[in-house]
């Protein structure tokens, strides 16, 4: 995509922009071996070649996590053939490709993650590192005992298997009664499926905890950035619940050392 050239070398992290104003100004600075001084120029990183004092000009993307409390409604995806509203219309066009980390359905609401790091993102979902996610489920009628038990055991069926889940009553109304279910796995539509499985339809489904994090304090379709110390404990925590798997799946945790520039800047916008 196409920005001010003075935009591209700050968020290059070769200087701040009014510096990179006055870099282009002074003729130190060449698209495609042509140099630039006017201010207007603008350029693409995919597709052209910057120089600064005859030395290329490297993007590092930097890395952006947010956290989202997802209506129902909406496609956790980045595009949609049919034109439906996805996660990505409820944030700001910050000009690189985030993504959800795993999905939650049209109709589930809660908490959801999104990212542009993919070794996050395979922190998070890969079954290995046995990151706990916390649903709120509504059903309609009331399981038995041994139903429960069931899905606390494993629930295996001629399909397919489930993890065990941590299963606990939270109340009845009417015909419906309301549970909360934890799980680590991220098998498509796992909680819907276990519950139908005991015959039981669930209704309404919210995903409130994802690990440590709570979707406490964000209303339906608000979002903020993950702080620093977050996605570093997130990194961590799956890193220790996964050690066996953490040499084949190739992330690390990050270090304190490394450099911040990594994790947005809400109030610099950048």
């Amino acid at each position: 995509m196409e920005e001010r050239l003075q935009k591209l070398l700050a968020s290059a992290g070769v200087a701040s922009r009014r510096k990179a104003e006055e870099m282009i100004a002074a003729g130190r600075v060449s698209v495609n071996g042509v140099t630039v001084t006017e201010l207007g120029t603008k350029a693409d990183f995919g597709k052209d070649r910057i120089f600064v004092d005859g030395k290329p000009v490297v993007h590092k993307e930097r890395k952006i996590y947010v956290m989202m409390n997802k209506p129902k409604g909406y496609l956790c995806t980045v595009s949609d053939t049919h034109d439906r509203p996805i996660v990505l219309d409820l944030l700001p066009d910050w000009h690189v490709r985030i993504y959800p980390v795993g999905r939650l359905d049209m109709d589930t609401s809660g908490l959801l993650l999104l990212t542009n790091d993919g070794k996050f993102t395979n922190a998070m979902i890969h079954p290995s590192h046995r990151i706990n996610k916390v649903y709120r489920v509504r059903v309609k009628g009331t399981p038995t005992e041994d139903q429960i038990e069931e899905l606390k055991r494993g629930l295996v069926t001629e399909e397919e298997s489930f993890a065990p889940a941590k299963i606990r009553f939270l109340a009845k109304e009417g015909k419906y009664t309301t549970w909360q279910v934890v799980i680590h796995e991220g098998k498509k539509r796992q909680v819907r499926r276990m519950f139908d499985a005991v015959g039981h339809r669930v209704e309404a489904l919210t995903r409130t905890n994802f690990d440590f994090l709570s979707v406490d304090g964000l209303k339906e379709g608000e979002w903020r950035f993950l702080k620093k110390d977050e996605v570093r404990r997130l990194f961590k925590d799956a890193a220790g619940r996964g050690e066996k798997e953490k040499t084949k799946s190739g992330f690390a945790v990050p270090r304190s050392k490394r450099k911040t520039s990594h994790f947005y800047d809400k109030k610099k916008g950048r």
